[in-house]
Formats: C-alpha cells, sequence, structure tokens
C-alpha cells in the first residue's frame, strides 16, 4: 500500500524524530551517507503546536518517529512510570500521526513486535510466524499494552508507516541497547527463539519505503528466528573464544524481573516481497554483525 505523499516530487528532506536515541542517531548518519538532507525535530512529541511549528520551518517531505518512551535500563521502568509511557507512546504518537496526515506527510512509525507471545497458534519452533494482521496476544507489559494500543489506532491512518521493530541488533556491540551487548553482559540468559532486527540491514530498508511511500503495518524483523544460545555461540566463534554463559528457566528469569518477556517468531513475508534481498536473520547477523567485527576482535 502506497500514499500520494505531497514530496513525491520534491527533492527528499526528511524530519527524525528521536535524535538522543539509538534509531534516530543511526538515522541520521544514513541520510549523510545517501547525501539526504534531514533534520531531528526539536517539538515534544504530545505538543501539537511544537510539531506544527516544526513542520512548517523544515518543510519535510517525509516525518520518521523513532521517539519514544522504552524504559531505562528496561521496560519494566515503564510498570512505574505508566502516565510518561502513555503520555509519548501513545498520545504522542497518535499527535504526530495525526499533524502528519492533516499535511499529506507519510510517517514512517519505528513500533515494536513485543506484542504477541507464542501460542496454540503459533507455536515455539513451528516456524509459523505471527502476520501483519493478527491481533496483538501479549500484554505481559505495560510497555507492550500502549505499544499495542497505539499499533491499532494507528492503522487507522493511511498516512503510516507502522515498523514492528524486535530485539534490534547492530555491528556496533559496544552500544549497550545492542541485543547482543545486552545478553553478553547478563549474569544469566533465556534460550528461546526469537524474530529479531538487523539494524545495519533494515535502517536502510526504511529509508527506502519511505522513498516508495509505502504504509502500513510491516513486520520489521529478518525472515526466521535465532535463539539466544545460537547468538552467543556465534560471539564465542567470531568475537571472543573465552566466552561463557549460563541459563536460565522461564522460571527463574520471572524472579528477577517486574514484567514478562515477549518471545515470538514474525512472519517477514511480506518485507521479503517488497524487498527480496533481505537476509535471513542468521545470514545477516554473520555478514552484517560478527563477520565485520572478526578482525577487530583478532587484532
Amino acid at each position: 500500500m502506497g500514499f500520494p505523499s505531497n514530496g513525491a516530487e520534491k527533492p527528499l528532506k526528511f524530519l527524525i524524530y528521536g535524535r538522543t536515541g539509538w534509531i534516530g542517531g543511526l538515522l541520521g548518519k544514513l541520510c549523510e551517507a545517501q547525501s539526504i538532507a534531514y533534520e531531528y525535530g526539536s517539538g515534544r512529541l504530545e505538543s501539537r503546536a511544537s510539531l506544527e511549528a516544526d513542520i512548517a520551518a523544515i518543510k519535510p517531505t517525509h516525518v520518521f518517529n523513532a521517539a519514544g518512551v522504552t524504559g531505562r535500563p528496561n521496560v519494566d521502568w515503564c510498570e512505574s512510570h505508566k502516565v510518561e509511557t502513555i503520555r509519548t507512546n501513545v498520545v504522542g504518537t497518535l499527535t504526530l500521526a495525526d499533524v502528519c496526515r492533516e499535511r499529506g506527510l507519510v510517517l514512517v512509525n519505528y513500533a515494536t513486535g513485543c506484542i504477541f507471545e507464542y501460542d496454540a497458534g503459533h507455536l515455539l519452533g513451528s516456524g509459523v510466524g505471527f502476520k501483519e494482521e493478527d491481533t496483538p496476544n501479549f500484554i505481559g507489559s505495560f510497555y507492550s499494552k500502549t505499544k499495542a494500543m497505539v499499533e491499532d489506532l494507528l492503522n487507522n491512518f493511511e498516512n503510516v508507516c507502522t515498523l514492528r521493530v524486535r530485539m534490534p541488533i547492530s555491528s556496533d556491540l559496544s552500544n549497550p541497547r545492542n541485543f547482543i551487548t545486552k545478553i553478553t553482559r547478563y549474569e544469566k540468559v533465556v534460550d528461546i527463539p526469537n524474530s529479531m532486527t538487523i539494524l545495519d540491514e533494515l535502517l536502510p530498508i526504511s529509508i527506502e519505503m519511505a522513498k516508495r511511500n509505502l504504509t502500513g503495518i510491516y513486520n520489521f524483523t529478518n525472515p526466521g528466528v535465532v535463539s539466544h544460545n545460537e547468538i552467543l555461540e556465534m560471539y564465542k566463534e567470531y568475537i571472543d573464544p573465552s566466552f561463557t554463559w549460563k541459563n536460565f528457566t522461564l522460571e527463574e528469569q520471572a524472579k528477577v524481573i517486574v514484567a514478562p518477556r515477549s518471545n515470538n517468531e514474525l512472519d517477514a513475508t511480506k518485507l521479503k516481497q517488497e524487498f527480496p534481498e533481505l537476509l535471513s536473520i542468521k545470514e545477516s547477523l554473520i555478514k552484517n554483525v560478527f563477520k565485520p567485527n572478526q578482525k577487530t576482535a583478532k587484532a
């Protein structure tokens, strides 16, 4: 599905929200590499007037929303900061979508795929993933609850492209938000296959999606699943041969976290049809994450 953006004939200019965030920062670097004009928004998402002022001053062809509350150090923060989470993740995102719609602008919204969990119709290990049109079935954390809520509402905006990101990974293994970096630093990890997003491969695709004015929901993950142990085995093989780790069960994990975590497989067929070159999760991990880091690790 596409949207007849008013930026179709003009040179690209992106307005990006989430300057201090991981994805927002990477988007700016990608724009520079591709010589795409861009500016970061200074308005607060929940302040309609400030968003309107940004758009009037910057005159973008497309808007990207990589802002939002995930919680620091993790989503447990949202359990005790519910109003702040709603203000940004629900009110703010909807306000931005509405302001963009009024001006005929496509909004690329980096959302989450952590709104599903394995169930009887999508059994762990079955290879049957959740599709874009499936109804979210995971509201174990307040963060996921707000994200499922806003995704459902955003689906009514014909100008929004919702990208369901999961457990994001990049080649920057020093970044504490990187899923690989997180699990290498944990005392113990669970071992469950999940869909994940390799940012090095997928963020450039999101820019291309904006250029094509694609809208609607996309499972924004590499095809297939990978487990914690499989990632850590690759880490040991390519980065640190002396690395060791310990596993624990979901029941043991539940004792040390406030909110349950989502585990699922998302069906990436829709994205793969639009971008046939998309690599499977394990191929992308090796090509885009581990091999680029291999020389520095052994040097």
